[in-house]
């Protein structure tokens, strides 16, 4: 009788259905992308896949595991990256200037077992960042003119935000990976025409400090170019002063008797003039 009832159809779909919830009460299976945090009564006793830098896909310890049915539960934990995104906030710069800054971070669960005690969940550790965030990009900011923000200078802003930001992720079991400031406006209307405008001051004025230290050059750079090929003509013809002499008659020659306009010139000159003394010769 008993032969007869494991053969029928109704029998074996219980006796199935009992095996494969026992099965999944016995075994989990740990893709690569979550980090599995066993607990028993409330207590972490083990976690599966966890997250290690420079880790090889396929060899993170993800797969099959084994747990004791109905006193292991599991709690699932992204293993890939996070995002934090911050609400437009309004931030006074040094110079008094207010701006509306949008900005986001990237985060990783890198100590599941911390993460779950302190925040339960990602989204957890999500709420708990965006907050410290927006303080973190107030405080920094703070400290800086609107003009840095425009520069290279802004990379070192999110640098430092990162530092501040991360130092509370630890305490979630979370790493920071990148920050990043995505638009920082000014304010539409009369504060946005007056920054422009000083700006455009603010340019031409360095534009004309920059064109009269460079005429201030030019000019070092021309009288000490012409000291330079005086002191080379003197030493050259302090060696021969008779040629010297003979070379500046022959220039004074083709400026008198050559004129540049073309038009001949009567001149009436003794020949005992001791201007054509090399006319002579020696």
């Amino acid at each position: 009788m008993n032969f007869l009832s494991l053969r029928n159809p109704v029998t074996l779909a219980v006796l199935a259905t009992i095996a494969l919830l026992l099965i999944n009460m016995t075994v989990a299976i740990v893709p690569e992308t979550s980090q599995a945090v066993v607990l028993r009564f409330r207590e972490v006793v083990a976690v599966y896949n966890p997250y290690k830098p420079g880790e090889t896909f396929g060899r993170t310890g993800a797969g099959l595991k084994l747990r004791i049915p109905g006193l292991d539960s599991i709690v699932w934990i992204d293993k890939r990256i996070q995002s934090v995104a911050m609400e437009r906030q309004q931030v006074l710069s040094t110079d008094q200037r207010r701006l509306q800054v949008d900005a986001f971070a990237r985060y990783r669960i890198v100590n599941p077992e911390r993460m779950y005690v302190s925040a339960g969940n990602v989204e957890g550790v999500t709420n708990a960042l965006r907050p410290i965030l927006g303080s973190s990009l107030r405080n920094e900011l703070g400290k800086r003119a609107f003009d840095s923000l425009l520069s290279p200078e802004r990379t070192a802003v999110m640098a430092s935000i990162r530092s501040s930001l991360n130092r509370t992720a630890r305490q979630y079991g979370a790493e920071i990976i990148d920050v990043r400031i995505m638009r920082t406006d000014l304010p539409d209307g009369a504060p946005l025409n007056a920054a422009f405008e000083s700006m455009r001051t603010a340019r031409s004025q360095e534009a004309l400090a920059i064109r009269a230290e460079g005429a201030r050059r030019a000019r070092l750079i021309t009288a000490q170019a012409d000291a330079d090929a005086a002191k080379i003509y003197a030493a050259s013809f302090g060696k021969d002063p008779q040629f010297y002499d003979f070379y500046r008659a022959m220039q004074s020659y083709r400026i008198t008797f050559m004129p540049k306009s073309g038009n001949e010139t009567n001149m009436v000159i003794s020949p005992d003039n001791d201007y054509l003394r090399q006319f002579r010769g020696r």
